[in-house]
């Protein structure tokens, strides 16, 4: 009879279950000492070997280009978020006009991958901030949400590493982030509830203020019609 591993176990274990990690994500730190080219052939390679341990004839029209395509869209788009260079440049300007308010920048698309299936989180992020004298650029807040979003996540951590890196631009911690995503780890597989969405949240600095806290909320339920 087999003896399965501790590891083995543990995976067993955990199951389906949702589970999160560490705030940053976890990356090696080798991570960038091979270039985009060489980590582009080396998961073609795999992505081929995996193919054809399923079986499929990859001499097929339409399946000898899958490995490279593959391979291609893990590096330059899915999981292009994984690399420092590929982080936005967040210009800021001075608040000038004194608006004292929160900003909100609401609707925000969301594509990532969860971690621990490698399927897709799609949904919409929902951003708010309040000026201490610095503001920055509305397309900056999409990008920001985007860059932590190309790489396998956690919803809880995509969550707070966009609150974090939006605290550090602006220069305070007046920062709020909820996201709504459904994940396909669920919707597609495993339970396969396909209505069931994820909602999460991270309040920073007044927005753990009951009433400031709401009034973000009332934002986020304006219908959005033009």
């Amino acid at each position: 009879m087999k003896i399965k591993s501790t590891l083995e176990d543990h995976f067993e274990s955990v199951g389906d279950d949702h589970v999160s990690s560490a705030e940053d994500t976890p990356i090696r730190p080798d991570a960038f000492v091979l270039t985009d080219q060489e980590k582009i052939e080396r998961i073609e390679e795999s992505v081929r070997d995996i193919m054809l341990t399923l079986g499929l004839d990859l001499d097929d029209d339409s399946l000898n280009g899958t490995p490279k395509r593959v391979a291609k869209m893990y590096v330059d788009e899915i999981f292009s978020g994984l690399h420092p260079d590929n982080k936005p440049k967040s210009s800021t300007f001075k608040n000038k006009y004194k608006y004292g308010e929160m900003l909100v920048e609401k609707n925000i698309t969301v594509y990532s991958t969860c971690e621990h299936h490698m399927l897709p989180i799609v949904g919409k992020a929902h951003i708010a901030y309040i000026s201490k004298g610095t503001v920055v650029g509305l397309s900056k807040m999409n990008r920001i949400v985007d860059y932590f979003a190309k790489r396998p996540q956690v919803q809880e951590r995509m969550n707070i590493q966009i609150v974090r890196e939006l605290q550090k631009v602006l220069g305070t911690d007046d920062v709020a982030c909820v996201i709504d995503a459904k994940h396909l780890c669920v919707n597609s597989r495993g339970i396969r509830d396909v209505d069931s969405s994820t909602v999460t949240a991270e309040y920073g600095g007044r927005f753990k203020e009951e009433g400031v806290r709401k009034e973000f909320l009332e934002y986020i339920k304006l219908e959005t019609s033009f």
